[in-house]
């Protein structure tokens, strides 16, 4: 799809058309204020052939009032325009904002995994700005330049056909000049928006990585590759102003051929009595009217192709598969037991590059199963699999014997809570995000939750209890004390599959002796995943399975493989001297 470009029509019928009312009555406003700006021009003939010549008082009091009322005509349209087009313009980005986040956060985890979080939010928030100017300003000069222009057009030939003909060789030229010019704008305008989004990306990472980056003394490494981004940018930006540049400097030579031409041709007609001093006059106005929107046809195009090369990219985004509405997932889970079963699965997150080789285990509904062995080895690969954020390349994951890839995932996800190893917070308070599985819950489940996982044990301490801020990602707080909200928002959501990724790596041994007991209540009647370094956590887990090279080394209860002597015995061991 990253080819396919966004036309005028498709623009008209998805993002015009369901607006068609209020572009309606749009459109006559833009008709009503550029019929008004005919007055003061078709004045002039009166007022230099008759009314002067004449010393006609009472005719020049009505042409002066009937030329105000046309001017507060045009103030008061121009206003309803603004007020009408250009805030529905604002109404349908926001809109726009809020379709495009919602389809982004359906996508599947490995497209996530393949894309800067800050370049989503430069899609999300930049690239569907430009359609203020399909619906607000782009559409109403274009409207009613057009409108102005016709108008003009009709009226320059009833007052002199070959001055009229005369003027459009030069208009005519720099139409061809201008068409050829927007296809060359609308690829940089396309190509601005990526680089743009690149350079968010890496701006939200290095103030995300901030103290890493003081850490390192890298400042001066990180600002200059931000330079280099925003130069990016520069250059982009220059190839279109140049081309823009081109257009105008054009218009203004050809158009100043036009007007000099028109005095010459002018002037002699006013001489052999061809032409009154009016009609010049009045024929000068009426170019002028009929020019200035041409020569504004520049901006409206450059805006017009910004708005279009933004919603390219804003297709691309819109026309991706979301996880949830893949087709062949028609499976719609009522309840879950949380029976699971892996059977020879395969998984590579690149190409010729597996990570998991012939998976095959099976977990009973309720059990507890620990996943060990070294980092890399693919224990995680295993959890993001059950979770249903990774998919086989190969082999089947059944839950309670119906195969994952064809169960709907929300009616999955809804028995499943996870705990991972650099848990995620919001900003905001303790207790909105201990709330943030289910938002209504009652007070009593918050403090049920907040006992369990020992998470008063420090909030007692704070001033504000429940309700202290934490920051963004929870930076106020210490590793175990975000790693307990972690536990008790999972323990909030009671999920009957539990994943458990390093949920103990952070927490010190106090924490961590409180956190086996909240753990061991909170895996009671759920089947739960866990992995974890510290060996010493697993021990009654009702299966162990050892991941070596993304392979099954070995499996069985922890007595069982201590008496076995094999790889679990040898890391068991080690642990315990350290």
């Amino acid at each position: 799809m990253a080819d396919k470009k966004v036309s005028i029509l498709k623009a008209f019928k998805t993002i015009i058309w369901p607006k068609r009312n209020l572009v309606i009555i749009g459109l006559i406003l833009i008709v009503i204020s550029k019929g008004a700006s005919f007055v003061a021009p078709m004045s002039l003939k009166y007022l230099m052939d008759d009314i002067i010549p004449n010393k006609d008082l009472e005719f020049l009091k009505l042409l002066v009032a009937v030329v105000i009322f046309a001017i507060l005509i045009q103030a008061v349209t121009s206003f309803l325009l603004t007020r009408i087009l250009s805030v529905q313009a604002q109404f349908l980005i926001s809109e726009l904002r809020a379709q495009v986040q919602k389809q982004v956060l359906s996508l599947p985890i490995r497209f996530f995994d393949n894309t800067k979080s800050g370049e989503l939010v430069s899609r999300i928030m930049t690239d569907v700005q430009g359609v203020r100017n399909l619906i607000g300003t782009g559409l109403v000069q274009l409207v009613g330049g057009t409108v102005t222009a016709v108008v003009a057009l009709v009226l320059l030939l009833r007052i002199s056909v070959s001055m009229t003909l005369f003027t459009l060789i030069p208009l005519g030229i720099f139409a061809i000049i201008a068409l050829k010019a927007f296809k060359i704008i609308r690829p940089i305008f396309r190509n601005r928006g990526k680089i743009n989004a690149e350079v968010t990306g890496r701006l939200t990472e290095t103030l995300g990585g901030v103290r890493v980056i003081k850490g390192f003394n890298a400042e001066a490494q990180e600002a200059k590759v931000f330079e280099q981004g925003v130069l990016k940018i520069y250059q982009n930006v220059k190839k279109s102003l140049t081309a823009t540049a081109f257009m105008t400097s054009s218009s203004t030579f050809l158009l100043g051929v036009a007007t000099t031409g028109i005095m010459g041709i002018g002037g002699y007609k006013i001489m052999i009595d061809e032409l009154t001093v009016g009609e010049f006059l009045t024929f000068t106005f009426l170019l002028g009217l009929m020019i200035a929107p041409i020569v504004q046809m520049s901006n409206i195009g450059s805006q017009l192709t910004e708005a279009l090369a933004g919603l390219d990219r804003t297709e691309e985004l819109m026309n991706k598969t979301a996880e949830a509405y893949e087709s062949h997932r028609t499976i719609k889970l009522q309840d879950v037991h949380g029976e699971i079963l892996f059977q020879d699965v395969r998984f590579a997150y690149q190409e010729d590059k597996e990570v998991l080789h012939g998976i095959t285990f099976e977990v009973r509904s309720g059990e507890v199963i620990a996943l060990v062995g070294s980092s890399g080895s693919g224990k995680s690969t295993i959890a993001g699999l059950a979770a249903s954020f990774l998919t086989p390349d190969s082999g089947t994951i059944l839950i309670d014997g119906h195969d994952l890839s064809k169960v709907d995932l929300e009616s999955y996800r809804q028995f499943l809570g996870v705990v991972l190893q650099d848990d995620f917070l919001f900003e905001g308070s303790i207790r909105e995000n201990i709330l943030f599985p289910r938002p209504n819950a009652s007070e009593e489940e918050l403090q049920h939750a907040v006992k369990t996982a020992y998470v008063d044990e420090f909030t007692n301490r704070f001033d504000d209890g429940l309700e202290t801020l934490i920051g963004e990602r929870g930076i106020k707080l210490s590793g175990g004390q975000r790693q307990r909200i972690a536990i008790a928002r999972a323990v909030l959501a009671d999920p009957k599959i539990l994943i458990l990724d390093e949920a103990t790596s952070n927490l010190d041994m106090e924490s961590e002796a409180l956190i086996q007991k909240s753990l061991a209540q909170l895996t009671q009647g759920r089947t739960t995943f866990v992995i974890a370094h510290r060996l010493s956590t697993i021990r009654k887990a009702d299966q162990i399975l050892v991941i070596e090279k993304g392979k099954i080394a070995e499996k069985g209860t922890h007595d069982q493989l201590i008496a076995a002597q094999g790889r679990y015995h040898h890391l068991f061991t080690y642990q315990a001297r350290i």
